[in-house]
């Protein structure tokens, strides 16, 4: 417990699965949240502050980061986890879903990072942790703007980091295999039931084993770690 004491963090995409576990253990953690998603409606445990936010929109960052620096004075964390799928294989992939899945999962990170860093090199420390995904790395048929996007974010984060590696600011990436969340319960069994068969240990993984890697990058225990990946996927890369 604490290991975040004394720290402000941003979750972005925080209404349900991966997001809201990371927001809930941050804050049990110690750290003050804000915790946003587009959705009008939320049911945070207290203790953690919800501000809606299309992530994909300039003006929407501008004021939850005007917002968090007025009322706490400073941004520690930045977790850019806001994302959605679409299933198109790339030559039946409409431009409006492509620009979508590409809105939210790539230019939503480019402009958290934007708004973000430059309050961060001002405290002279921070830490931003970019959600990636094992599709980020390897393809499976279908699902081409979502592994496009994810493997941008890979590579937007090693970049970020590499740009401002001497400033006291981290970016790292993690990337989830397998988790059971709303968005994978809504996926057909079979697909689900595969990628599981394909996961060296056996099962799916959890929001909060996801949740427990995002304290450890957000965390002063990870001071020495800036443009790694960190894989939470039972395995899976490794084969």
């Amino acid at each position: 417990m604490n290991r975040l004491s004394g720290k402000v963090a941003i979750v972005t995409g925080a209404g349900r699965g991966i997001g809201r576990a990371i927001a809930e253990v941050f804050a049990q953690e110690g750290a003050t949240v804000i915790a946003t998603s587009q959705s009008a409606k939320h049911d945070f445990p207290a203790g953690i502050e919800y501000m809606q936010q299309e992530v994909a929109k300039e003006g929407d960052w501008k004021k939850v980061v005007d917002h968090v620096l007025s009322k706490h004075g400073r941004i520690d964390i930045l977790v850019n986890n806001a994302g959605i799928i679409a299933y198109d294989p790339l030559t039946e992939l409409s431009l409006k879903d492509w620009e979508r899945v590409v809105g939210v999962n790539q230019t939503g990170v480019f402009l958290g990072m934007r708004e973000v860093i430059p309050h961060m090199i001002k405290q002279g420390i921070g830490s931003v942790v970019n959600i990636s995904s094992i599709w980020g790395s390897a393809a499976v048929a279908g699902a081409h703007a979502y592994h496009a996007t994810k493997g941008a974010v890979l590579n937007m984060s090693k970049n970020a980091a590499i740009t401002y590696a001497t400033t006291g600011v981290r970016i790292n990436s993690l990337s989830p295999g397998f988790i059971e969340t709303p968005l994978t319960d809504s996926q057909a069994p079979e697909v689900n039931a595969w990628v599981v068969s394909m996961t060296p240990m056996g099962r799916a993984g959890k929001p909060e084993e996801i949740a427990q890697g995002a304290v450890f990058l957000g965390s002063d225990e990870s001071s020495f770690m800036t443009g790694s990946e960190l894989l939470i996927d039972g395995g899976y890369l490794a084969q």
